[in-house]
């Protein structure tokens, strides 16, 4: 069983060593702070974006307000400023510089119109919420990010316990949606995120499950241990929804 303590850390914090290992929230705050600025000042010019470090910081904290919803290109070049050429190089760095998830939208033969825009996720949410200035466990459960977070937080650890497996999303023209779709080979592993410790889908979901009939349909969210909410659909903690994927990869 994963210590408590130590999984709120790792959501405030983030995965970088440093950060997750400071000595107190206050430490690990101003050390992911020194981060950012770090890499817009040194490491963005040294990848080939001559850009001020202002206009890129204004990019990545739009991107953080945004983080868990779809992209909007023409929005959100006209909100940070810049053109749509140079927008696409500073999210393609950022991409590949592992500080940006674009998340595909699936593509099958679903008898529904589909969303077909990416959805934007900060890969670390230590870095997301020195971004939103969240410096703490209860200053985080406040904010109105805080769902959106675990949803990112969550994607990220189980995407990372598949790495042979397509992770994408799923949203239909009405609204019904499944958070994380991971692809292999046909076969499909679903996740819906809930920040709730009394979690219940909404009415698209069972749909999207019924339609796609995945290997497994599971809600993640931060109860004490896993149940069957439904018939075929189960609630498990982020730790044991990793293991178990991890285990059946």
């Amino acid at each position: 069983m994963v210590d408590p303590k130590l999984a709120q850390s790792l959501w405030v914090r983030g995965g970088f060593p440093e950060s997750l290992g400071a000595a107190d929230d206050e430490a690990s705050f101003d050390w992911r702070l020194d981060y950012i600025r770090t890499y817009l000042e040194r490491d963005v010019p040294r990848l080939g974006i001559s850009l001020p470090p202002p206009q890129m910081e204004r990019l990545w904290l739009l991107l953080a307000h945004l983080h868990g919803q779809t992209m909007n290109k023409a929005k959100l070049a006209e909100a940070s400023g810049l053109d749509a050429r140079m927008l696409a190089r500073c999210l393609h760095l950022l991409e590949h510089s592992y500080m940006v998830r674009l998340l595909p939208p699936v593509e099958g033969n679903l008898k529904k119109r589909l969303v077909k825009s990416p959805k934007i996720y900060l890969r670390d949410s230590g870095i997301l919420h020195a971004l939103l200035g969240i410096d703490g466990y209860d200053r985080m459960l406040g904010h109105p990010s805080n769902g959106a977070s675990w949803e990112g937080h969550c994607l990220e650890n189980l995407i990372a316990s598949a790495p042979k497996w397509q992770p994408g999303y799923l949203r239909t023209s009405n609204g019904a949606e499944l958070d994380l779709v991971l692809e292999r080979g046909g076969r499909r592993h679903v996740f819906e995120f809930k920040l709730s410790s009394a979690p219940k889908p909404k009415r698209g979901f069972h749909e999207l499950v019924e339609e796609l009939q995945p290997i497994s349909a599971t809600i993640v969210a931060p109860v004490a241990s896993s149940y069957e909410l439904y018939k075929n659909v189960f609630v498990k903690p982020r730790a044991e929804a990793c293991c178990d994927l991890a285990a059946g990869d």
